[in-house]
């Protein structure tokens, strides 16, 4: 199993969301999340001050996936948020070890499963 972290723009998210329903993928987390890249800085008002924007908002992905599915998800949100520019984001793959069903207390197989499943 793998983890895919995407890092994406918030106006971006539906487009991404669509591109994973579209190869399948229907389980996901999803944060707001701020950050710094080489976005540039920002100015704003807040009720008549004026003040810099060195954090941006974000959005943030998180799908467990199998190992054969990682390319497919991480091609997919790349085709649905790229524009471009700075900000785009970025895409972490990190491994999953184990995974655990919290109302059974088991270990929680079944992204494998599915897998061995599907090549077949």
């Amino acid at each position: 199993m793998q983890k895919v972290e995407a890092i994406i723009r918030p106006q971006r998210l539906t487009d991404a969301i669509k591109a994973l329903k579209e190869i399948g993928i229907t389980g996901f987390t999803v944060n707001q999340v701020v950050g710094r890249g080489k976005q540039r800085d920002g100015r704003g008002v807040y009720r008549g001050h004026n003040y810099n924007v060195t954090l941006h908002p974000k959005v943030k992905l998180e799908i467990v996936v199998s190992d054969y599915n990682v390319e497919p998800v991480v091609q997919a949100i790349i085709q649905a948020c790229k524009t471009g520019e700075d900000g785009d984001g970025k895409i972490y793959v990190c491994p999953v070890y184990q995974a655990f069903n919290i109302r059974t207390g088991l270990p929680d197989t079944s992204i494998d499963e599915l897998a061995d499943r599907e090549a077949n």
